[in-house]
C-alpha cells in the first residue's frame, strides 16, 4: 500500500462533509475526490462511528484517505487514516498521542501567524478564503493567507472556505495546488461531474511562481 504521506502530498481535491449516502460518496470520489473528512458535530459516539465506518470503507475502495473531524479517540477504532483538529479542538499534542504516528493529523488555520506556528501536522486548512455558512462568525481571511501559505507553509496546505468553480483559478494563481470543499460537491446537481471540475482547474491553471515550499 503506498504510504499514506505519499498520497496526501499527491491529493489535490479535499471533500468535507457530513454523514451523506454512498451514492453522494461514490460519485464525488469517482470524480477525482483524494481525501474525505467526516465533519458530524453534537451526534453521539455510536452515530459517529456508523457513519465513519461506511466512510472508512466507501473511501478504500476508490484509494481515497479517510479522514475524521475532531475526534482522535474514534479513529483507529473505525479505520481513519487520520484526523483533523481546530485551533480550538483537541491539541495536536493530543490528537497525535491518540492516532500514533502513522495516521494523519490535519489542523485548521485562519492567520499567518497559525501558518507559521503549525507544528507536528502532515497539512493544514488555509482559511476561509470567502465566506460560508459551514463556518458562521468566521471571517473570510482572502486570497493573501493563500499567498502567504504558498511561501511559508511547512507542509502541504488546502485552501478551504466558499471555493467553487467560479472561483477555483483565483486560488490556483495565488498558490494553491490543493483546495478543500464542502458545497461544491454537497450541493451539486452531479458531484462527479463538478469534483473532475474542480480537480482539472486546480491541477492546470495558472500558478504563481514565488510559491514555496508549502506548495509542493
Amino acid at each position: 500500500m503506498i504510504d499514506r504521506r505519499e498520497r496526501l502530498r499527491a491529493a489535490r481535491l479535499y471533500l468535507v462533509c457530513d454523514a451523506r449516502p454512498d451514492a453522494f460518496l461514490e460519485r464525488a470520489l469517482r470524480g477525482g475526490v483524494d481525501i474525505v473528512q467526516l465533519r458530524i458535530k453534537h451526534e453521539s459516539d455510536d452515530t459517529v462511528m456508523r457513519a465513519a465506518a461506511r466512510f472508512a470503507r466507501r473511501c478504500a475502495e476508490y484509494g481515497a484517505l479517510f479522514i475524521l473531524n475532531d475526534r482522535p479517540d474514534l479513529a483507529a477504532k473505525v479505520g481513519a487514516d487520520g484526523v483533523h483538529v481546530g485551533q480550538e479542538d483537541a491539541t495536536v499534542h493530543a490528537a497525535r498521542a491518540l492516532i500514533g504516528g502513522q495516521r494523519l493529523v490535519g489542523l485548521s488555520t485562519h492567520s499567518p501567524a497559525q501558518v507559521q506556528a503549525a507544528a507536528g501536522v502532515d497539512y493544514i486548512g488555509v482559511g476561509p478564503v470567502h465566506d460560508t455558512p459551514t463556518k458562521p462568525g468566521r471571517p473570510a481571511v482572502g486570497l493573501a493567507l493563500v499567498r502567504h501559505a504558498s511561501v511559508h507553509a511547512r507542509m502541504p496546505f488546502f485552501a478551504i472556505g466558499g471555493i467553487d468553480a467560479g472561483n477555483v483559478a483565483d486560488v490556483r494563481a495565488a498558490g494553491g495546488r490543493r483546495i478543500a470543499v464542502v458545497r461544491a460537491l454537497t450541493e451539486a446537481e452531479d458531484p462527479m461531474r463538478a469534483a473532475r471540475e474542480l480537480r482539472a482547474a486546480i491541477e492546470t491553471g495558472p500558478m504563481r511562481s514565488e510559491a514555496g515550499v508549502g506548495a509542493a
